[in-house]
């Protein structure tokens, strides 16, 4: 009777609202004390992103990641700064200390897709601290080398790490407004330069005096004290979400928007969990098969060409195969005497100058990178800098003054940079949150392919032919810039994709 009598009671409660509700005149407001029938507001961790703006925060970030690009150039342009030096004492042939650099990339590419995976899995900011780290050790090892086995051995560790360290860009893409990217990411090769040309500094001053040992040990001094700085750099909240972290997110976006003296928009995070996070099926659906594929030929030139450049002119300059009209008495000094291979020239003070003022190339042009991205948009500036590339890289066999030589070099130096620049922007644009930073580990890993085969061709075929060992690099920038035109996607001033 109990249960009838309650059912009864419940019957005409629901019969009394609904005659309530068919009596209220049409029009009539809600009690705006009554939130339940108004719709919930909801945002996203883009519109997130757009509201909070450029502040504080991004000036720390872009700080402090350029500074890990400074740490990484210094790791890769050791190689150009070091190679007369263990060739000398290890008395190495050309394919031995091309060995050396094609052991750095072996490491890079292994590490590349293994990085992404993890980082699309598991979060950026472990992969790009774990990566700092394992560099920063392996390289202080590398100075204590006791053979040249043991020394391709450690820089391919070097290498592993390195590509972890290459997840940063994803990370700090991930942070930044769609309008300020065009701008910000391009200004990062002024910490890449930066780094180029420390090392360079650090092997004029330290190797003749100390060996090339210590101008290792000091080297890795940056990396130290960059350790610490990475506690200011929070996970992805686009990482975050998709793995349906939504409080790790909004605690982020909230500390950035504190930062920036900013807002969230109003209500509630709201965005669809991710299962399928670092799957490579991503990479080559229906969406995207034809954008990997003739990105992961894109990334392979663009490493192709920017080690050719930075091996080629190393190389030129130690074996003295310059054709100069004016060459200085120190390039009087032949490679190859009628007794064999000179294992022990290195490199005097006008090399060291030369290659310092080739690294003012990748920054130089800045402002014409940022122009080429606004307004041609990214597919169109890879095409027009990877053609210039070809042009300049036929115009070193050139024989011209020691001047002319130093600025052809100088604007190679400029298109190769500015094209894996532009490379790097719009691979991290192109691919969803689920698969961005796998994306970008694959991509790595063919450019490496790339920093694999340069070393053969700048630093063995060189000897024979200056012509032969150019022509490839130049070809192979014709065959990328002309294929660029089938990119179906043009990121420019798009939002960052969460899926696919």
């Amino acid at each position: 009777m109990m249960a009838d009598s309650m059912k009864t009671q419940l019957v005409s409660a629901i019969h009394l609202q609904e005659v309530e509700l068919e009596e209220q005149p049409a029009g009539s407001q809600l009690d705006p004390k009554d939130s339940s029938n108004a719709p919930e507001q909801t945002f996203t961790v883009e519109d997130a992103v757009e509201t909070i703006g450029f502040g504080r925060f991004h000036i720390l970030l872009f700080f402090i990641m350029g500074s890990a690009s400074i740490v990484e150039a210094m790791e890769i342009m050791l190689l150009a700064v070091v190679s007369p030096e263990i060739r000398c004492e290890w008395r190495l042939n050309d394919w031995q200390v091309a060995l050396v650099s094609t052991m750095v990339f072996l490491g890079f590419m292994v590490c590349g897709v293994l990085g992404g995976y993890i980082a699309d899995r598991y979060g950026r900011w472990k992969v790009v601290f774990g990566g700092f780290v394992w560099s920063a050790y392996f390289s202080l090892l590398t100075s204590f080398a006791p053979s040249y086995g043991w020394f391709i051995f450690l820089r391919s560790m070097v290498g592993c790490g390195v590509a972890g360290v290459s997840q940063g860009f994803v990370l700090k893409t991930e942070f930044i407004p769609a309008k300020y990217r065009a701008y910000l990411l391009p200004l990062a090769s002024i910490f890449w330069m930066t780094g180029s040309m420390l090392i360079i500094v650090l092997g004029m001053l330290v190797v003749p005096t100390l060996g090339w040992r210590w101008m290792i040990r000091i080297s890795v001094t940056p990396s130290v004290l960059l350790i610490f700085l990475f506690r200011f750099i929070p996970e992805s909240a686009r990482y975050n979400v998709s793995a349906g972290n939504v409080r790790a997110a909004v605690k982020t976006l909230q500390w950035i928007a504190d930062m920036n003296r900013a807002s969230l928009p109003p209500g509630r995070l709201v965005e669809p969990t991710v299962n399928e996070r670092g799957s490579w099926r991503i990479l080559l659906n229906s969406s995207f098969r034809r954008t990997s594929l003739l990105l992961w030929y894109s990334w392979f030139v663009a490493s192709f060409s920017y080690y050719g450049s930075v091996l080629s002119s190393s190389e030129l300059l130690e074996k003295n195969l310059l054709c100069v009209t004016d060459a200085d008495p120190e390039h009087q000094v032949k490679h190859v005497h009628e007794d064999g291979l000179c294992f022990c020239i290195p490199f005097g003070p006008g090399d060291y100058r030369t290659l310092l003022i080739s690294c003012l190339g990748e920054v130089a042009l800045v402002p014409l990178n940022i122009f080429l991205l606004n307004v041609l948009g990214r597919r169109l500036s890879l095409t027009v800098l990877q053609l210039l590339a070809a042009v300049l890289f036929m115009m070193v066999n050139i024989c011209t003054t020691m001047f002319g030589f130093t600025l052809l070099l100088f604007l190679l130096r400029s298109s190769v940079s500015m094209n894996f620049s532009v490379v790097y922007i719009y691979t991290a644009e192109v691919y969803p949150t689920a698969a961005r930073s796998l994306g970008m580990g694959f991509c790595t890993s063919f450019s490496r392919i790339g920093g694999m085969i340069a070393p053969f061709i700048a630093q063995v075929l060189m000897s024979r032919s200056v012509v032969l060992a150019l022509s490839p690099f130049a070809v192979a920038c014709v065959v990328c810039g002309l294929g660029n035109f089938l990119l179906p996607i043009e990121t420019k001033g798009r939002a960052l994709l969460q899926n696919s």
